[in-house]
């Protein structure tokens, strides 16, 4: 069964850091672009970040730009999140899916979601 499979939130003081992955199985991630978005409560869902599969386009929300760092590990078939400098505004439901220029409800997969919540 074709899935993304996400593992790393948490519960994480201000400032500081998490790693959220998103592990590809089915298929082969390398061939798709990967998008983080987030959805925090009474809010949109927010595309954070994201990376195009074969021009090399990524993408930083402004609100994360500098802070965070999308990676993809080709030969783990799997997403990284790299989250640093957290602040309570980050706090949301954060998921992976297969889009990044492409519309986000038209993706082939996405992951289950996990939870950051940024609290002193």
């Amino acid at each position: 069964q074709a899935q993304l499979v996400q593992s790393g939130g948490d519960l994480v003081q201000p400032g500081g850091s998490l790693r959220l992955s998103c592990a590809a199985s089915g298929f082969n991630l390398k061939y798709y672009a990967l998008g983080w978005f987030r959805r925090a409560p009474g809010k949109e869902r927010e595309r954070v970040s994201c990376v195009s599969a074969h021009d090399g386009y990524t993408y930083y929300a402004a609100s994360v730009k500098g802070r965070f760092t999308i990676s993809v590990d080709s030969a783990k078939n799997t997403a990284y999140l790299y989250m640093n400098n957290l602040n309570p505004e980050d706090t949301a439901r954060y998921y992976c899916a297969t889009a990044c220029r492409n519309d986000p409800d038209l993706a082939d997969y996405w992951g289950q979601g996990t939870q950051v919540t940024v609290s002193s």
